[in-house]
């Protein structure tokens, strides 16, 4: 028999042009303890509301999720005054952004996103048949113009990811709204909103009044950052009702599972525990960014619970030499050289303690002293 190609199952075209999704690295061999400030999570951990709500499901493991997350889509359109007929939830948002993209996209379809945009973006684009389109941001921002420009009749789906990851740079609801206005009313526009809890900027909007007034308007969202339900992988969406139909054929039936539901509903209802963790943030952030532009690094300004650090091509200096230098002191940061930033690490904002310790490390590998 032939052992060419043809003679076994082949993937379509695209896949095999993926490159597979790599998460930050979470241990760091040799030190005492670690910190693990690579993945966003949050410092503070879940709601203990939502942990007995998820232990309170092991006495009934026997049984299927009702399949339409109908507690949880409930508990959030209570929050935002939604219609949870046009919610839908899912294994985080990550899998909503796949089924979106196979819904829309497919052979001779494109997809755009900006050049620092998340990863999932362009993986989803390609295991759909299509073909991911490429924009330049302007300083690490999203450049509507630029993306305007780039639309052609294969257009179907933009990918905005508001506050962007891995940067933490935002634009402002007028741009994310002239964004809209320049759109053919063909073209889904996507707001991945993961990390709206955190924005505290007065000219920011996750993009629910938009979603609400048009039918080319969808939103994402995710429980793995502020609510700390990154294990259990829940996203939700907020969409057109036209778009909830469609997406509700190709979901899976049991796509979230039943001790997901019942914490997601708990951490939604806990909003003091949200509260406490925006607050520890609010403190944090500011400070991490201060302390570390002393060492004479760039950090870019971010507005969600994570920073950019700049590092110089320097020999002894370079953000690889960082990253090994913090690792052998328990620190791990997200190399980010995947997203077109190869002198960047990218921090979360951890407990006081991690915030402590990262800046007198960092002091220690640049030479200087560790802030106050």
């Amino acid at each position: 028999m032939s052992s060419s190609a043809a003679s076994r199952p082949v993937p379509r075209p695209g896949v095999m042009a993926i490159e597979a999704y790599v998460p930050g690295k979470s241990g760091a061999p040799g030190a005492a303890k670690v910190f693990k400030l690579s993945s966003n999570e949050t410092p503070l951990g879940a709601s203990p509301a939502a942990i007995k709500a998820y232990a309170d499901i092991a006495s009934k493991l026997e049984l299927y999720p009702e399949g339409t997350s109908a507690a949880l889509r409930e508990a959030i359109g209570k929050l935002y005054g939604l219609d949870p007929a046009r919610l839908i939830c899912g294994s985080g948002s990550d899998e909503l952004l796949s089924l979106l993209t196979n819904a829309y996209i497919g052979p001779g379809d494109e997809g755009i996103f900006t050049e620092h945009g998340f990863l999932v973006y362009r993986i989803a684009i390609l295991a759909a048949g299509g073909t991911p389109v490429v924009v330049k941001e302007q300083n690490l921002q999203t450049d509507v113009d630029a993306i305007l420009k780039a639309v052609t009749p294969k257009t179907k789906i933009v990918y905005l990811a508001n506050p962007n990851n891995p940067t933490g740079t935002y634009i402002p609801f007028d741009e994310v709204k002239r964004l809209h206005a320049g759109l053919p009313k063909n073209v889904l526009l996507i707001l991945d909103a993961a990390y709206a809890e955190y924005v505290r900027r007065n000219d920011y909007e996750s993009g629910l009044e938009l979603v609400a007034s048009n039918e080319n308007v969808v939103m994402t969202r995710t429980f793995s950052k502020i609510y700390g339900l990154a294990a259990l992988r829940i996203g939700w969406l907020y969409g057109p009702e036209h778009l909830v139909d469609a997406l509700n054929r190709i979901r899976g039936p049991f796509n979230v599972s039943a001790a997901a539901i019942a914490a997601g509903a708990a951490a939604i209802e806990d909003q003091a525990h949200v509260q406490m963790a925006l607050e520890h943030n609010d403190r944090w952030l500011p400070w991490l960014t201060a302390e570390i532009e002393k060492l004479g690094l760039t950090v870019t300004p971010s507005v969600g619970n994570f920073m950019l650090i700049h590092f110089p091509t320097t020999r002894g200096r370079t953000a690889d030499e960082a990253d090994a230098f913090l690792v052998s002191k328990g620190l791990v940061l997200r190399k980010v050289g995947a997203y077109g930033l190869p002198n960047a690490l990218r921090l979360t904002i951890g407990t006081e303690e991690a915030n402590r310790l990262l800046v007198s490390t960092l002091a220690a590998f640049m030479g200087g002293k560790a802030g106050s």
